[in-house]
């Protein structure tokens, strides 16, 4: 059998690399699309808050406190039922929500000094 030669090692090589780098660049676009999406994306009635949180990049405490809920560990309630049981309009609390997250990229919160 005949030792291929050094230049088609070389393409194959070089094939390979262009294949590897079109998925990675293909997924690194891909990611960015879906985080751009989802940071548009309006408030609805079945999100929660942590994932409003995560997707508007906002610190969930401060949304909790715009809407008068005290933060809860894993709290995965949607809007329809926060908005059920303090006995408010879904649309008044997305409103809330959406008027806190536009003062906060307006003036985000600067992280207070860590105590030793």
């Amino acid at each position: 059998m005949a030792k291929p030669d050094r230049r088609t090692v070389l393409l194959v090589f070089g094939l390979i690399l262009a294949i590897a780098l079109t998925f990675l660049f293909g997924y690194r676009a891909g990611r960015q699309v879906r985080h751009i999406r989802w940071q548009n994306e309006p408030i609805r009635s079945w999100m929660s808050i942590p994932f409003i949180a995560h997707a508007h990049h906002v610190p969930p405490e401060i949304l909790y406190h715009a809407i008068g809920v005290e933060p809860q560990p894993k709290d995965h309630r949607p809007l329809r039922r926060i908005a059920r049981e303090q006995k408010r309009p879904v649309d008044q609390i997305i409103q809330d929500l959406d008027a806190a997250i536009a003062l906060y990229r307006a003036h985000p919160a600067t992280p207070e000094p860590k105590k030793p």
